[in-house]
């Protein structure tokens, strides 16, 4: 196996404001791995969190991981995926490779990604994206991102640090915005709530038109969900609180689903079995993304079939995407008919 990288800056068009904080322009890694008689490209989303991922832990890591490696003429991408995650790999690093690992493979197979998964090529519409602004901006984003991308879903972000009002504001100027569009509604408190406060707003958002809310509670507070699920007016999907396949019977009984995405769980790998976690517990399944270029959301793209909501828009956001790949068809993100997981880096 040999490896390579390219190190880009994605420079996104609005910060994307969450309870958390803002996310600016993120510096991507972007792995060629030679395997299979192919090479793969594979995408590390980098964060700038003092503890967090980037261009140089990866880097570090992919190589000490990669220079213990057997020369394996028939290697297996699953024990891979177990070594690399044994060895310390974090999750983006490690779906960097393992998506690599998997567009080698397909290309060497001459198929797409999404027919080696022995799926279609299909997805539901994805959701678009509007962080937390003050109502003035959000009404004046709202029009330009469903028009520029002809979005079907609006993902509404919540859970701000000035409070319920505050959220309560900023929904209704981009429920306004998007009303001459038709499109749908989605929330995403990204934990910004307390139990009570995601009670009251639960309750508020069922009485205007929300299909759902993903992450009402901080990560950590899961203890919590049951009290929130049993007297829920909306489904509740988990993100944060749900990073691996084995998170998932600790809250399988009090959510309606979960949202994984490559970036978390460390590739196309992790998120298979995710799903097949997730359906074995009778929950429903959603795709989403972190700052990533076309690259990363071919390779998600390339499962799509396999969920009921899809949240793959961070592409839509970058200036100076350096990828072509998966398309927008309709409102969806439609994976490419062509080996590998279709995306190409034009840089």
């Amino acid at each position: 196996m040999k490896i390579s990288y390219q190190r880009l800056v994605m420079q996104k068009i609005y910060p994307l404001v969450i309870s958390r904080g803002t996310s600016g322009n993120s510096e991507n890694l972007f792995v060629h791995v030679h395997c299979f008689g192919a090479t793969g490209l594979g995408e590390l989303a980098g964060t700038k969190d003092a503890d967090g991922e980037n261009c140089d832990t990866g880097i570090s890591e992919l190589n000490a991981f990669v220079a213990g490696l057997d020369d394996d003429k028939h290697p297996s991408i699953h024990d891979i995926w177990q070594r690399a995650r044994a060895a310390g790999v974090r999750p983006r690093a490690l779906a960097a490779l393992d998506m690599a690992l998997w567009d080698a493979f397909a290309k060497s197979c001459g198929q797409p990604l999404w027919r080696v998964f022995g799926l279609a090529q299909r997805a539901v519409p994805t959701s678009l994206t509007i962080g937390i602004n003050p109502p003035e901006v959000t009404r004046e984003r709202v029009p330009e991102i469903l028009a520029r991308t002809g979005a079907k879903y609006l993902k509404i972000k919540l859970g701000s640090p000035a409070g319920i009002a505050a959220d309560q504001a900023h929904f209704l100027a981009a429920r306004e915005a998007a009303r001459p569009f038709n499109v749908h509604l989605r929330v995403d408190a990204n934990g910004g709530w307390s139990c009570a406060d995601a009670k009251m707003m639960l309750q508020w958002l069922a009485e205007r038109d929300v299909d759902y809310v993903e992450q009402p509670l901080v990560k950590g507070a899961e203890d919590q969900l049951p009290e929130l699920f049993k007297s829920r007016p909306l489904p509740i999907f988990v993100d944060e609180s749900c990073w691996f396949a084995t998170d998932i019977p600790t809250f399988a009984h009090c959510v309606d689903g979960v949202n994984l995405k490559l970036m978390k769980c460390g590739g196309p790998t992790e998120a298979l079995r995710l799903v097949a976690t997730a359906r074995a517990h009778g929950l429903q399944t959603m795709i989403g993304c972190m700052s990533e270029s076309t690259v990363a959301i071919s390779a998600a793209a390339s499962m799509s079939a396999l969920f009921d909501h899809i949240d793959l828009d961070s592409h839509f956001n970058i200036s100076n995407d350096p990828a072509t790949g998966a398309q927008m068809i309709d409102g969806a993100v439609i994976p490419p008919d062509k080996p590998g997981h279709g995306a190409v880096l034009n840089t």
